[in-house]
């Protein structure tokens, strides 16, 4: 440990992303990327950005795409925050609104990066249990607290929580802010933006990773309150004034702007999805109900890490976690057909 680290260093646990192997004939099922390409009016706004205008910055406030997201989702421009993937949009969210003197409430089993912002930013924080059937509890989160973040739907589980009992989570904190974390909504579910003018407590962030396939770009935004959106303004503006590119500016406006493409290929993979839920059960897997771009799996006969360890030997990559509520699971990716295939080719092998 080096002896130049400042003690907050010391003692942080970093977020472990998925594997990115770089064997390309593996069958990568491990980090929820889609299987389909950007849009193809993406591509070409990003092809014609690639020009001299390179030597300038961009426009610090992303204007282009905050008029996009808002146009889309029938909101103000000022009710639009804009970061480098959803991640940092997060971060500005612990670091600008999440610090309170009440703990911040989470899902036991969430996105692991949760805990490891609340170690980078000294948020006090409890994680509360899921249910037997590993669904939130909205009765659970109905005390005090210094805030309230889940994933919807929740990953790695891919359960979603209806809208309804999103606002029953918003009537019941209406003094702490409740973060709903849409990475996976456009695979099954409806936004909670749709809210965002009646609960000024709410704010919902999402990422162009997943749905619109550009996890490459790193694009994330928030909707919200404008004093929400205020507060992450003055975060980012204190630590990085020009986060995105101009190549994401105009790709990820054109993406919001391209929906017959967006409607086509989430489609896909809800109908791949639904495909490969019933191919597992038939083969004994136990398998969560997803509205997401992956499945949450366990087999009553077989160790998940097991399974795991057999499916890379035979090509196929999945996502197992260590945490022991969820051991015996493996979170799979919704892949092409081919890629679909594959993985129950080789778990037929096994």
């Amino acid at each position: 440990m080096s002896k130049f680290w400042s003690p907050l260093v010391k003692n942080l646990v970093p977020y472990v992303p998925g594997e990115q192997p770089k064997l390309t004939k593996l069958v990568k099922l491990n980090t929820n990327e889609n299987p389909y390409g950007p849009s193809p009016k993406a591509l070409a706004a990003m092809q014609a950005e690639l020009n001299d205008n390179l030597r300038l910055y961009p426009d610090p406030n992303s204007d282009l795409l905050k008029q996009a997201v808002a146009s889309y989702y029938g909101v103000q421009g000022n009710q639009v925050f804009l970061g480098n993937g959803s991640d940092e949009v997060l971060a500005h969210i612990f670091h600008g609104l999440l610090q309170q003197q009440l703990p911040l409430l989470f899902p036991d089993i969430s996105y692991s990066f949760y805990p490891v912002y609340c170690g980078l930013y000294a948020i006090d924080f409890e994680a509360v249990p899921l249910d037997q059937q590993f669904q939130i509890r909205v009765a659970d989160y109905a005390k005090p607290n210094g805030g309230i973040i889940f994933p919807n739907p929740n990953a790695p589980t891919g359960c979603l929580l209806a809208l309804d009992a999103v606002e029953q989570i918003l009537k019941a904190s209406p003094d702490s802010v409740v973060v709903v974390d849409e990475a996976y909504i456009d695979f099954g579910g409806e936004s909670a933006i749709c809210l965002v003018d009646r609960y000024p407590n709410l704010l919902v962030t999402q990422t162009l990773s997943k749905s619109r396939s550009l996890a490459g770009l790193r694009v994330g935004l928030a909707v919200g309150h404008p004093d929400l959106i205020e507060a992450l303004e003055r975060v980012k503006n204190s630590f990085n004034s020009y986060p995105l590119d101009r190549l994401a500016i105009v790709g990820a406006a054109a993406a919001f702007e391209d929906r017959e493409y967006f409607a086509k290929t989430c489609q896909q993979v809800i109908d791949s999805r639904e495909w490969v839920v019933a191919q597992l059960q038939a083969k004994g897997f136990e398998v969560l109900p997803s509205a997401a771009n992956f499945i949450f799996a366990r087999h009553p006969q077989h160790d998940a890490a097991g399974l795991a360890t057999k499916l890379r030997e035979q090509g196929v990559i999945v996502r197992h976690f260590k945490q022991e509520r969820i051991a015996q699971f493996l979170r799979i990716s919704i892949g092409t057909q081919e890629q679909n295939q594959a993985l129950i080719d080789a778990l037929g092998e096994l």
